[in-house]
């Protein structure tokens, strides 16, 4: 981060009209150097940018300075500039978009959330010395080729203006620097690209189809006299009929633009064209191309954005389509981790709090996601309230309301203030973040601690009324199979929803006890370890009241398991009835959001392997198979987002179901690698036939490997350090190494 700032700030715009698309706006500079060496560019902007140094892009980030709540934090980039620039003049060319400062975002729409304007900040230094800086020195024009941008809807760009001619002085911004922070978490950036196959549909469309769903942009290269114009519209489906469609991913009347366009408007130079959008990001499989160049004419390719993440987990076995679906599991995880965890990349593109508390765990194991996570918890903590709720998108992408008010005290969602941080901890052993956190997690608690202590109104009277949670809003379990979303809130408001709330209450205090334990804060950790206890007695009677032997939610089975709220012959009894649930209706789950994550998990854990085992492989809806059996790519948003009669809805990329990746590497696999150290407890099963996984963690890599073969299994593990072995109950310390065991299969 820089000492100290002598640049100001400045737009390229003379005038801002904030109800209209606006060009991007282009800003230019020279300077003289005597030697490269040692040159670095600072830069942050209100809106997206690019620079170029002579010509050059600088850098391989995407969408910086990245997406946050950003009257509080800006992120600064630092760029080595040095393999750009020359003796002598330089030239510094600098393209700014719309971005999140001030383009449509979330469902609705929503423009100048942050600001009406764009503008840039920058300084070079050489060595610690200032070499140039923005200020109203430096030219600026809104006469360069991109015509409109936004990240939801598109861009326009013509590529005859790419000459620019009309400059103008820039105007100098009179905004602060206060907010100005070191980027804290890798950028987005180009990745995976996949070569179009032409396609024309019934309809006769000519659509380009590149057989993965993914979020980033489409590239093009053709050749042109000059003045062609080729639209691209981009979809995640084929309708019923085999028809290009967008409809699945539309929010309605309530957005602002009339839908999500997701659309490209390229009119062509003389020449050899190449481009890709600058300021646009889109969540889609096929291309529909229309305009006055035949399509066969023009090469198209999809390119991935996502944050610059490192894969750190791969996953083999004998059912192809198990595979599909882990891979399906990353690719959802790509798609929506761009800059900031996101619901999808089409439709809302918002950072759901409950979202990334339920895939947190998956995603730590299979991407290098944690800094990510921290920058997005770094926003959260402003996001949080004074009395301790949680912001359910974060950051913000409207304007809010009394339907965010009330929802922001919703358990399950708030909770990913406590449960993220604490995985982060698990996953990496890095204790600052429990630190740099605590705060509020500690607030968050302290908020469902007080809703304990509220009553609603006409509630019995009971042992634990001042435990259980019964008041308020709360999403609760969230697209359970066969449920109605608008009856289950309906009855959520009128009598609350007291066995997800008081469960949630419980772990987050529990979790909290261990951190206030880790940091040094003994007497936060008594009283949080009490508060946790009294809320588990408080949900075991709830449990057993309501649930126990009455209920036919498999959620209301899985949650307790999984949070290890019940004991002794109670968790005996929620796991017989959960394994009854799932057989009787035919291995299909009906859990929801919330819950769905952990259901093989504590199947597995208490001792019904062989019923994770026939769910996982599920073919019918609901089940992880269907989506594969339809062509799947990506994880869908709901278990039938493509209907048995090709009917699409909703989002066909969302990663939260996708948290299943995580017990086929911990259950299936038996990878666990935590701050408690490597523990191997592989779950080998006829089904799969084989299964191999290998996973980097903060020990090193770490392969686990088992084969059923003539009613033999054999197990290959390897380990960077002293680990625990564990077949069939049966434990082992080894050393650092790698093991072959034989047994007889049973």
């Amino acid at each position: 981060m820089l000492k100290k700032w002598e640049a100001e700030w400045i737009s390229p715009e003379t005038e801002i009209t904030p109800d209209q698309r606006r060009p991007a706006g282009v800003l230019r500079t020279r300077f003289e150097l005597g030697e490269t060496d040692g040159l670095t560019i600072f830069a942050t902007a209100h809106g997206i940018y690019e620079v170029y140094l002579n010509g050059q892009r600088v850098g391989k980030d995407v969408f910086a300075p990245g997406c946050d709540e950003y009257e509080s934090r800006l992120q600064v980039q630092a760029y080595d500039a040095s393999g750009y620039a020359r003796n002598g003049e330089n030239e510094l060319i600098v393209m700014i978009g719309d971005g999140w400062w001030r383009g449509c975002v979330g469902i609705d729409s929503t423009r100048n959330l942050f600001g009406e304007d764009i503008s840039f900040l920058c300084q070079i230094e050489q060595c610690e010395r200032v070499v140039a800086k923005t200020g109203e020195d430096w030219e600026a024009s809104s006469s360069g080729p991109v015509r409109e941008n936004d990240l939801e809807q598109g861009e326009t760009y013509d590529a005859r203006m790419e000459n620019i001619t009309e400059w103008h002085p820039a105007r100098k911004m009179e905004f602060g620097m206060e907010n100005l922070v070191e980027t804290s978490a890798p950028l987005p950036a180009e990745k995976e690209c996949f070569e179009g196959k032409l396609i024309t549909t019934p309809n006769g469309e000519t659509v380009f189809d590149f057989s993965q769903n993914l979020a980033g942009y489409t590239e093009l290269e053709v050749t042109a006299e000059g003045g062609e114009e080729i639209r691209i519209t981009h979809g995640e489906t084929l309708d019923e009929h085999g028809n290009f469609t967008t409809a699945n991913f539309q929010p309605g009347e309530r957005n602002r633009e009339g839908g999500i366009r997701q659309e490209i408007r390229y009119i062509c130079k003389k020449g050899e064209n190449r481009y890709h959008p600058r300021f646009s990001l889109f969540g889609f499989r096929y291309a529909k191309v229309e305009g006055d160049l035949p399509a066969e004419k023009i090469r198209m390719r999809a390119r991935a954005v996502y944050s610059d993440m490192k894969e750190l987990a791969e996953f083999a076995c004998g059912n192809e389509k198990v595979n599909r679906l882990f891979q399906n599991c990353v690719w959802s995880m790509k798609s929506n981790f761009c800059d900031i965890p996101t619901d999808c990349p089409t439709r809302e593109r918002a950072g759901w709090t409950g979202d990334a508390g339920v895939f947190a765990p998956t995603g730590l194991q299979l991407m290098d996601c944690a800094k990510v996570l921290q920058k997005w918890l770094e926003n959260a903590k402003i996001c949080q309230r004074d009395d301790g709720r949680m912001a359910y998108i974060i950051p913000r992408n409207g304007p809010g309301g009394q339907i965010s008010e009330m929802f922001s005290a919703s358990v399950g969602w708030g909770d990913a203030s406590v449960i993220v941080p604490w995985e982060i901890y698990c996953a990496t052993g890095d204790i600052s973040v429990l630190e740099k956190n605590y705060g509020m997690m500690k607030k968050w608690v302290d908020f469902l601690r007080n809703r304990a202590m509220e009553r609603r109104p006409g509630a019995p009277e009971g042992p634990y009324s001042d435990v259980i949670i019964d008041t308020g809003m709360d999403y609760g379990e969230w697209c359970e199979p066969g449920a109605n979303v608008m009856e289950t809130m309906q009855r959520a408001y009128m009598f609350g929803q007291p066995e997800v709330a008081t469960a949630y209450f419980s772990h987050s205090a529990e979790i909290l006890s261990h951190v206030a334990a880790l940091i040094g804060k003994e007497a936060d950790a008594k009283e949080y370890r009490a508060v946790a206890e009294k809320a588990k007695e408080a949900y075991a009677w709830v449990w057993r009241e309501t649930i126990e032997g009455k209920s036919r939610r498999q959620c209301e089975y899985v949650r307790p398991l999984a949070f290890g709220l019940l004991d002794g012959k109670d968790r005996e009894q929620a796991a017989r009835e959960l394994d009854t649930l799932v057989r009787e209706n035919g291995y299909k789950l009906n859990t929801g959001f919330l819950s769905t994550p952990d259901l093989c998990r504590v199947l597995s854990e208490n001792g019904y392997t062989d019923t994770a085992y026939r769910m996982l492989v599920q073919e019918e809806c609901p089940g992880w198979l269907y989506a594969v059996s339809k062509g799947a790519s990506t994880v869908w948003e709901t278990w039938d987002g493509i209907r048995e009669d090709g009917t699409a809805h909703d989002s066909l990329n969302h990663y939260a179901y996708g948290a299943i990746a995580g017990w086929l590497l911990r259950g299936v696999c038996g990878i666990r690698a935590d701050i408690s150290g490597i523990r191997i407890e592989p779950l080998p099963h006829p089904l799969l036939g084989f299964a191999r996984a290998k996973r980097e963690t903060m020990y090193g890599e770490i392969v686990s490997a088992w084969e059923i073969k003539d009613g033999t299994v054999v197990y290959d593990i390897t380990v960077p350090a002293e680990a625990v072995i564990c077949l069939r109950g049966e434990e082992k310390t080894v050393s650092a190494g790698t093991y072959r065991f034989e047994e007889v299969y049973s």
